[in-house]
């Protein structure tokens, strides 16, 4: 276990992260660690400054037990009259004088997704012991029986480390899907970086996920090797994957945020940020290089220049690079109100570029910033910041 590792027996009261992944936005966000164990990769800005610690089990239950009240209110609401209203709310926020504000602002979102799914916090919360993570997973069974999916972060370092056993016994508990940020498959590209792990970790930790009997979903970052190591990075991560066959493959292009290590090595020039364009070629290499696989490719962030760019290996593999291809013809105008579009919210699509009146809305975008082909990796840099 990391060194500074903490442990705080002072509850108070429901607590949730900082951040999950896109695909749980209609989870339960239930906390069992702050922050993150590592916390030393230079380009994530999420945690810097935050100590890690572990939350007590039983302050964990508690959160658990406080949301499992909520939750029953709102079903006995709802069955009664078909809705929630806003009195019963006011109600709620007064459950025997001491309401938990935050757990019932928990439960009502999660009612209103559904209550289908439940993601663990925050960045690694296999790192505490098994026999702990497994009272909590069948704890949050017994209340909420209902529910598909029970997910999780973690890292490929801590994974290696579980015995097969103990994460089947996990699965066994309802852990259904684990997010792993592999970020690259590249050796040189994660020792830059200071991943605390290498490729041969990634891909045993991949490989003991999916034979326990969950999901996984793998996070590559795009642009990560910078100029000098990007076909390294395309062709070393594809490759991991390949040995890995993970469910799920899911793009986050880099941005640089002023405030991490790798923005003063991008400064200096040390580190040589691709375009757009570049990395459209990079994704090519990446994406021709996937083989033997049936992992689906999800580009569900808005960091990410393809929002379409998504499909099934092997039957989507064509259709897939036929949209990198396309970019990668158009002129470099062209490409231009694509970039600006994509990053704006306009465009969906390269066949948004056919629609008068968005197109019309870019070209305005760029008339009055001043954006040309020359400069627009530029503007998309500052744009892109603003989604971090």
């Amino acid at each position: 276990m990391h060194a500074s590792v903490k442990m705080d027996n002072d509850y108070r009261g429901f607590e949730q992260g900082p951040i999950r992944p896109p695909s749980e936005a209609g989870s339960l966000l239930i906390r069992i660690t702050r922050n993150c164990p590592w916390n030393r990769c230079t380009f994530c800005p999420v945690y810097k400054g935050s100590a890690f610690s572990l939350r007590p089990v039983d302050h964990v239950l508690e959160d658990i037990d406080r949301v499992h009240r909520y939750v029953l209110e709102i079903r006995a609401c709802v069955a009664r009259k078909g809705k929630v209203a806003q009195a019963d709310v006011d109600r709620l926020r007064l459950l025997d004088g001491k309401g938990d504000h935050a757990a019932l602002n928990a439960a009502l979102n999660w009612a209103r997704a559904g209550m289908e799914s439940i993601f663990l916090q925050d960045a690694n919360s296999l790192i505490i012991k098994p026999e702990q993570l497994l009272a909590i997973l069948h704890h949050l069974q017994h209340c909420f029986p209902w529910i598909k999916r029970i997910t999780s972060y973690a890292r490929s370092h801590t994974v290696a480390r579980i015995s097969d056993q103990d994460l089947q016994r996990m699965a066994a508990a309802g852990l259904s899907r684990i997010h792993i940020g592999m970020e690259t498959g590249s050796d040189k590209v994660l020792a830059r970086i200071k991943k605390g792990v290498d490729k041969t970790t990634h891909i045993k930790a991949g490989q003991k996920i999916k034979q326990a009997g969950m999901e996984l979903s793998e996070y590559i970052m795009p642009g990560l090797g910078g100029r000098d190591l990007s076909m390294e990075h395309a062709l070393e991560s594809a490759d991991a994957l390949n040995q890995i066959n993970p469910d799920f493959i899911r793009l986050r292009t880099l941005a640089i945020p002023n405030h991490v290590e790798l923005y003063d090595d991008y400064s200096s020039g040390d580190f040589q940020k691709l375009g757009d364009v570049e990395t459209a070629r990079e994704l090519l290499v990446f994406f021709e290089a996937l083989t033997g696989i049936t992992s689906t490719i999800k580009s569900d962030h808005i960091l990410n220049l393809f929002e379409n760019l998504e499909g099934q290996y092997p039957q989507d593999k064509e259709k897939m690079v036929g949209i990198i291809t396309q970019f990668l013809e158009l002129d470099p105008t062209e490409q231009m109100y694509y970039q600006v579009g994509r990053r704006i919210g306009l465009f969906k699509s390269l066949e948004d570029l056919q629609s008068a009146s968005k197109r019309h809305q870019v070209e305005d975008a760029c008339a009055r910033a001043g954006i040309r082909p020359d400069n627009v990796d530029e503007a998309i840099d500052q744009l892109m910041k603003r989604f971090i």
